[in-house]
Order: C-alpha cells, then sequence, then structure tokens
C-alpha cells in the first residue's frame, strides 16, 4: 500500500482513513474489531476518532469510540503501527468544552487514558473557538508536544479566514502550527473548502482528511428517495441532498461506475484520490462487505473525462 505524506507532520498514511465515530454507535465492540482487523490487513493504518463519539446516544458520555480503539490496540499489540487521531473541543457536558488550555491539557489526559497509550499521532482542534485566544490554544497544544504526549497537531471545522489567522499568529509566534486539516469535503459539498479552505492548505502545505466524503451515504447511490432514507441513522444528513442537484451527482456516478465496473462509492472516493490537496478521505462502514467495496477506489484511477463529467454534474 503506498503511503501519502500527511503534509509536514512526518507522518504518513494510507489513502484511507477510518473513521471512528460508528464505534459504539452503529457497531458493537466485536463488530468494531472486525472491521479494524480487516483495515489494517488490507494495509491501511490510520483510525480518527474524537472523545465526544458517541455523546449523542442516550445513556453515552463521550469516550465511547476511543475507548473500543484502545482495547483493539492493546489486545493486538499493534500501536506502533496505527496512526491514531482524535479531537477535542466539543461539549462533553457540564460546560467541558472549547479550546482554552485547562479543558484541552485534562481532554488529552483522558484520551491517552481510553486509547491505553501513552501519545497521540494527531491531536485536532474539534471545531473553531472563538471565546478562547488562539495563542492560549496553541500554546497549550505546544506544551502536549514537548512533552511527547502528541506528535502533531491539527483543526477540524475552520473556516478559512480563522484557519489563515491560526497559521499567521504561529508565523508570528513561534508557536506550533496546525499541520492537518478536516474538513467536510465531497463529490456534493464543494463550495466552503474549494473556495475558501483548499487555497489556504496548498499554500501552507497542510494535510487534508475530509470527512462525509460520502456525503453521509448519499453517494454511494442507496438512498434516491425519502422512502429509502426512512428511519436511517443518517436520515437527517441524507435528505438535504434529494433534490435536482443531487439526483444529477447520482446519475453522473452512475455512468462512471458502469464505465469502470465499480460502485458510486468507489468512483466518488476515486474523485477525491485525484485531487492534489486530498491527502486521504475518512471513511466508515458498519460491515467488512461494505468496507471492502471501499478499498477499490485506491486502485481506480479516473480518466480526465470521468473527472469532467462529476465535476459539471456537482459543479
Amino acid at each position: 500500500m503506498n503511503k501519502r505524506k500527511l503534509g509536514k507532520t512526518g507522518l504518513e498514511i494510507a489513502p484511507l482513513v477510518f473513521g471512528g465515530n460508528v464505534f459504539g454507535w452503529t457497531i458493537d465492540q466485536d463488530t468494531s474489531f472486525q472491521l479494524l482487523d480487516a483495515f489494517v490487513a488490507a494495509g491501511f493504518n490510520s483510525v480518527d476518532t474524537a472523545d465526544m463519539y458517541s455523546k449523542w446516544v442516550p445513556g453515552h458520555t463521550g469516550g465511547e469510540s476511543e475507548t473500543i480503539i484502545g482495547e483493539w490496540l492493546k489486545r493486538r499489540g499493534n500501536r506502533s503501527r496505527v496512526i491514531i487521531a482524535t479531537k477535542v473541543g466539543l461539549d462533553m457536558g457540564d460546560g467541558n468544552k472549547g479550546l482554552g488550555r485547562a479543558h484541552i491539557l485534562r481532554s488529552a489526559e483522558n484520551s491517552l487514558r481510553r486509547l491505553q497509550t501513552d501519545y497521540i499521532d494527531l491531536y485536532q482542534s474539534h471545531t473553531d473557538d472563538q471565546d478562547t485566544p488562539m495563542e492560549e490554544t496553541l500554546a497549550a497544544f505546544g506544551e502536549l508536544l514537548k512533552q511527547g504526549k502528541v506528535r502533531a497537531i491539527g483543526a477540524s471545522n475552520h473556516k478559512g479566514p480563522r484557519l489563515a489567522e491560526s497559521l499567521e499568529i504561529s508565523r508570528k509566534s513561534g508557536l506550533p502550527a496546525y499541520q492537518t486539516l478536516q474538513p467536510n469535503y465531497s463529490l456534493i459539498e464543494r463550495t466552503e473548502y474549494e473556495t475558501n479552505l483548499e487555497p489556504i492548505c496548498e499554500k501552507a502545505g497542510l494535510g487534508v482528511i475530509n470527512y462525509f466524503p460520502l456525503a453521509a451515504g448519499f453517494l454511494t447511490g442507496k438512498y434516491r428517495s425519502e422512502a429509502d432514507v426512512a428511519g436511517k441513522a443518517r436520515a437527517r444528513n441524507v435528505s438535504q441532498y434529494l433534490n435536482e442537484r443531487g439526483f444529477k451527482v447520482l446519475a453522473a456516478l452512475d455512468q462512471v461506475a458502469k464505465k469502470y465496473n465499480a460502485t458510486p462509492a468507489g468512483v466518488s472516493l476515486a474523485w477525491l484520490l485525484a485531487r492534489p490537496s486530498i491527502t486521504a478521505p475518512i471513511v466508515s462502514a458498519t460491515s467488512v462487505e461494505q468496507l471492502k467495496d471501499l478499498f477499490v477506489s485506491v486502485n481506480l484511477a479516473l480518466d480526465k473525462d470521468s473527472i469532467a463529467l462529476l465535476n459539471q454534474a456537482s459543479a
């Protein structure tokens, strides 16, 4: 499996990252272990999670995903071979949120404990915190970097101007800089990233691991009507794409998928992997069969005509 450099972090990752939000939410620990085993057996080496996964589930407190990953790492004894990315900043309850120094340092210790490791490969700000000075946030990350508890830092869900401001503060102050970005980007969610974020990432040499590369499942092609999404866990996210533009994108995906004897999901990921600024999309699955369907995208090289067709349909 060819690895890609993750920005300037010094880390190298395979072209797909496993999204750990499903662990402890839509799949239990045993199924999570099966998926993680299949993922690394296929040559992939990075997993993304967050401290608050999956607090939204009734009865959960957050940390469920990290706990499952930590138990898997312990049982498999493969910590040094897997890149672990997690995030801090979203509400963990009782006012525990944001990117203030105390919360970051406390949350890092909690994540390390749940992950059963003494270092986090990539520690990310889960969302922008405009109530905390960026200098305070970056200095806190700097403490963790100096202690060896974190190897690199990144940003998630940041708007272009705030990301640019953060990088400028790092440059002027000598504080650590974000080396990666985790944006919402897919064939059907293009404007924000391509217009406001991609130029910054390319100029600064940031690695990009985008989430929702399949638009919460819409780009798999299995949701083509309101009846298809009824009662599904991601119904709210998918329904917004059931419109003229969404159906136009699905038609183009069907056409290209037929040409390559592939799936719409595989083509969607291959379209992303052909974009120079994208390091590795974050993908999730709830069965080994679903996961294996996504693997083919790594070896699916779309021609210029296919990319142009997809670009036009999703413009």
